[in-house]
């Protein structure tokens, strides 16, 4: 088949389409809802894999957790809940004994009330950490400064606030240097974090999360009875395996355990948590691409119903062009490119409804609509318009002409 007869197949196509135009409009819905289906869809998935993957990069590839309960959900509780709490001695006995570790610190945390004289903030994120706490995770100030080793001995009642916390509990005025109260007890501002965000992790908790020295924690809610997580920075990433294999040797001799007795206590890291969450991804694929197909596959029986109909209606129409000499693949590449250019534009339709979603989604997670989703959408497009439009187009290429045209 040469150009001018695909030119011409075209020209017939966009006519026969423009003569129905409301017909080829709702033909055209099945489409747009299985298109939104898959960018809505990919955009979520893309907003869910990005906003996992910013929440893993804040964990650190350097840095191993150091906790009572393994990351993930866990059949066998009665085996963990007894074990005895992380204390700071562990992070003190990693720095001095292994060669993998270059700095541990004890990190607990619960909910509490802030206020201000202007605004009241109920369950805000407060954490107790050790001075050196920026020897093991990035801690960026905007102003202020981070509290050292007198005010974490001393137990001072200082803190440091995220970018909303100092935004909301004082709206008018400087945060830095002002009194709140936390539970009750009143606390200085010394340092006030960085904004980072929604886009990630931290980005997001850091911003609504309060800092007190780890011993003033300890002082007014205890720790006998809290999960403290003891994190410790390696010297290498790609020294993770010998590294949990040290510290669990240290940790076995530190928590006094003979050869018999099992660890009472887990090193978690990204890959743990990849591996925990990995599982749950899949499932979330999993009913993301089955919803899509079904509505796709809805969209494409409508599309082929429509082009039987348009099939049967033009009977005449394919009599008079086979009568004057046009070929079967003539015909069949007509309507072919009739339902391609129906579920094309509304794959165009469906993209375009796709993009307010798009910033819905991108207000909670960090999504976009990239141009791989939107190809992969086209690309489906032709692929439906080509695969329920084929039977129409046969049916139409292999009718006979006589009998064509004497179809009333």
């Amino acid at each position: 088949m040469n150009l001018s007869s695909i030119r011409e197949a075209l020209e017939i196509a966009v006519r026969a389409i423009w003569s129905q135009k409301i017909r080829s409009l709702l033909t055209t819905l099945g489409i747009v809802i299985g298109i939104l289906a898959v960018t809505s869809m990919g955009t979520v998935v893309n907003g869910l894999e990005k906003g996992f993957e910013n929440d893993i990069a804040e964990l650190g590839t350097d840095v191993v957790y150091i906790e009572k309960w393994p990351w993930g959900p866990v059949s066998d509780w009665w085996n963990y809940i007894n074990r005895p709490n992380m204390t700071t001695s562990m992070g003190d006995d990693l720095e001095r004994r292994s060669e993998y570790v270059t700095a541990a610190v004890a990190v607990v945390g619960r909910g509490a009330t802030v206020s201000s004289p202007f605004h009241t903030l109920p369950s805000v994120s407060v954490q107790g950490v050790e001075n050196d706490y920026t020897s093991v995770h990035v801690f960026d100030l905007d102003e202020g400064y981070f509290f050292g080793e007198y005010e974490e001995r001393s137990a001072m009642h200082v803190c440091l606030i995220g970018y909303e916390i100092a935004r909301s509990l004082f709206p008018n005025s400087a945060a830095l240097g002002k009194q709140i109260r936390i539970d009750g007890s009143r606390f200085q501002i010394i340092g006030i974090a960085k904004k980072k965000g929604s886009d990630g992790d931290s980005g997001a908790s850091l911003d609504n999360q309060i800092t007190i020295p780890f011993k003033t924690f300890e002082k007014l809610y205890g720790t006998r009875y809290r999960d403290v997580s003891v994190q410790a920075k390696l010297v290498a990433p790609e020294l993770l395996e010998e590294a949990k294999d040290e510290i669990t040797g240290i940790l076995r001799v530190s928590r006094r355990l003979d050869a018999k007795e099992t660890e009472d206590f887990e090193i978690n890291d990204q890959e743990s948590l990849r591996a925990t969450v990995a599982p749950i991804k899949a499932t979330i694929y999993a009913i993301g691409i089955g919803l899509t197909a079904l509505s796709l596959l809805v969209g494409g029986i409508g599309v082929m119903n429509i082009m039987f109909v348009s099939v049967k209606e033009r009977t005449r129409e394919i009599g008079v062009r086979k009568a004057v000499g046009a070929k079967s693949s003539n015909i069949l590449t007509q309507f072919l490119i009739e339902a391609i250019i129906v579920c094309s534009i509304g794959g165009l339709l469906g993209i375009l409804m796709a993009i307010p979603i798009t910033m819905l989604v991108k207000a909670f997670l960090p999504a976009s609509l990239d141009g791989t989703v939107v190809l992969i959408a086209f690309g489906i497009c032709v692929f439906i318009g080509t695969l329920f439009g084929l039977a129409p187009a046969w049916t139409a290429a292999k009718s006979e002409p006589i009998e064509a045209l004497r179809y009333e």
